[in-house]
């Protein structure tokens, strides 16, 4: 049973994505944020891990880099609703950063179940080392 760690501060978001991952026959870890989440991966080894990219106390980008360091071998997916609210601006892709910063893939939330499991798939699938060099954003 494949085990993946969901770190997101949106209980909802959260919750939601743990139900649908357990009733695929997933052991799923769920925390509420980025210390939390380094917390259960220093006890725990997982086969993949979502992380959100925006949650208080470990702004932007730091807990992508953070959990790629300490679980460089384990697939990483960012997920990120982030949207500026003015569409005039051009907006910086910040999903797109994150494969930079060692993330397999990314989700943009909000995101169906199909996406979800497709993504989890690929990165438990391809291995760490042809992730690597496939990353891709899922639609």
């Amino acid at each position: 049973m494949p085990r993946i760690l969901v770190v997101d501060d949106d209980p909802m978001v959260g919750a939601t994505i743990e139900v649908l991952l357990q009733r695929q026959g997933f052991d799923v870890t769920l925390t509420d944020g980025g210390e939390t989440g380094l917390a259960a991966l220093e006890s725990q080894t997982f086969d993949a891990m979502l992380v959100d990219i925006f949650m208080p106390h470990m702004r932007g980008f730091e807990s992508i880099r953070i959990f790629h360091e300490r679980a460089p071998t384990t697939p990483l997916i960012a997920m990120s609703g982030y949207a500026f609210a003015s569409s005039a601006l051009p907006s910086p892709d910040f999903l797109r950063m994150a494969l930079e910063l060692g993330a397999t893939r990314c989700l943009r939330k909000p995101f169906t179940p199909e996406a979800l499991l497709t993504t989890i798939q690929e990165c438990l699938t391809g291995g760490s080392g042809s992730a690597q060099k496939d990353k891709k954003e899922a639609p």
